[in-house]
């Protein structure tokens, strides 16, 4: 089973789809600051989080969660802004960049945060999200953006 958490305007066929607004019409209305989230233990296979996480309170918390509901040998993938880019946007709350992975990595960090995700791709992109680009900028800067990298997507576990 896949979960698409926070998806917003972005549906995705095949996906439970969970979003805190009625009006996007998710599959699950459930705010997302609210734990526990209403899903068992080990219930999917695939979880997406797709330009949330810099919107919530608390990671750590949200992490956990996502943690207790993917199955063992799940993929888990996030995209978030880079810190650069993230605080852009009024309702961000949170910035990342690279190092965050190292948060689940037991070897690495000085806190243990009990969950313990293994990050099998990291990759930086500064301006993440193409129908932005589309809708704002110029082709040939579409183009630069393009070779040049255009947030941060993170797939762990």
């Amino acid at each position: 089973m896949k979960l698409n958490l926070g998806c917003g305007r972005f549906r995705k066929e095949g996906f439970v789809n969970v979003d805190w607004n009625p009006a996007f019409k998710p599959d699950v209305v459930h705010d997302l600051n609210s734990f526990p989230y209403p899903f068992e233990d080990g219930s999917f296979d695939y979880i997406e989080i797709y330009h949330v996480l810099e919107h919530l309170d608390d990671v750590f918390k949200v992490m956990k969660e996502v943690d207790r509901i993917l199955k063992k040998g799940g993929v888990l993938r996030i995209t978030v802004p880079h810190f650069s880019r993230g605080f852009t946007h009024v309702e961000h709350k949170h910035g990342f960049d690279v190092t965050f992975k190292y948060y689940f990595d037991e070897k690495f960090f000085w806190e243990d945060s009990g969950i313990k995700l293994k990050c099998v791709k990291n990759k930086l992109i500064w301006f993440a999200q193409p129908y932005m680009k589309r809708k704002n900028l110029p082709s040939y800067i579409i183009a630069v953006l393009t070779v040049l990298g255009a947030g941060t997507s993170r797939r762990l576990r």
